[in-house]
């Protein structure tokens, strides 16, 4: 015999709890239309839905913005239990078609992830996705978490040293750090000595715009005083300037290092310093592990990157803390 609860559920537009969702996540009508792909006045429609079928305001308006009710509150676990129910044991059995989907992939990465992932990557999805589309962005680091738990970014390729712990990782391959010279520079040979390591111009690359980068500590805790010159938060900016200043010299990732010279404009030397490998690795997040898409996209990064030496990392359970270049 159906209970009121079966009656009542028969009453609830499943649709309306993703529009809750967008809102507890939100807490904004016009970023909450954003996140799910529709209008404002939709998402103002289903709120009204909503109150109706709650008996409760939910949100209401204050300087802040939009702030959750109690009852809303209470709701909130729920709801996401219910949505990652659906996303990981429902819609993960229905699949993903990559010769049909016409979704939008977005990756978050620097300048020189771009010029270093995107021409593989994207030869790659064009032939098994020609109807899929990419969009990079660069965030700060502090915002990568709450992009990927929102499904803003679907992954975040490079080296994120200080990526939260929330987030799973997969090593893609390893790199290093080499120097690079203008090609017009005929004072500097081969190999780069120490003491011109020390007293030419250089130009180092912060993404925060600020010198203290892992490789500066590195380099000063050898008691290696370099005469910085410029500190940029953009890698492509660097062979450009030693085009046109060629006695600056610069030490970037190895990649980004062998892309630049493939314009003829850079030499690669190596450091008469010692700088350990690095790896560069995609990172996403938990919400987002058993999602068709986001899967199928992460075996095509991987597979796409095992052109390496250094191998891509397996699949491993998010329990496991590091293994094989899976890390949660």
């Amino acid at each position: 015999m159906p209970t009121t609860a079966d009656a009542r559920l028969k009453q609830l537009d499943l649709n309306l709890l993703t529009i809750l969702d967008a809102l507890l996540q939100e807490q904004s009508v016009t970023r909450a239309a954003e996140s799910v792909g529709t209008t404002q006045s939709a998402i103002s429609h289903s709120l009204g839905r909503l109150r109706s079928f709650f008996d409760d305001a939910l949100f209401v308006r204050t300087g802040q913005g939009m702030v959750p009710t109690r009852k809303a509150e209470l709701l909130r676990q729920p709801v996401v239990d219910i949505m990652a129910a659906v996303r990981d044991e429902v819609l993960v059995e229905a699949g993903f078609d990559p010769s049909r989907s016409h979704r939008a992939f977005v990756f978050s990465m620097t300048d020189a992830g771009e010029l270093v992932f995107l021409p593989p990557l994207l030869k790659e999805l064009r032939e098994a996705a020609p109807h899929c589309t990419v969009r990079t962005v660069q965030v700060p680091i502090e915002q990568i978490e709450g992009l990927l738990a929102s499904g803003e970014v679907d992954l975040a390729l490079g080296s994120i040293r200080s990526a939260p712990e929330g987030l799973y990782r997969q090593r893609l391959f390893m790199n290093t750090f080499v120097t690079i010279v203008s090609t017009r520079n005929s004072s500097i040979g081969e190999p780069l000595t120490l003491e011109q390591f020390q007293r030419m111009p250089q130009v180092v690359v912060s993404l925060e715009g600020k010198p203290g980068t892992a490789y500066d500590k590195l380099i000063e805790e050898q008691g290696v005083q370099r005469n910085v010159f410029l500190t940029t938060p953009h890698f492509l900016i660097v062979p450009l300037l030693l085009e046109r200043h060629p006695d600056l010299i610069a030490t970037v990732p190895m990649e980004l290092a062998s892309a630049f010279a493939r314009y003829g404009t850079v030499r690669i030397l190596k450091p008469p310093v010692e700088l350990p490998q690095f790896a560069l690795s995609q990172h996403w997040h938990p919400r987002f592990h058993r999602d068709p898409a986001v899967r199928w996209l992460r075996a095509l990064v991987k597979r796409t990157f095992e052109q390496y030496a250094e191998p891509a990392g397996d699949l491993v359970t998010a329990s496991e803390q590091e293994v094989q270049g899976f890390r949660r």
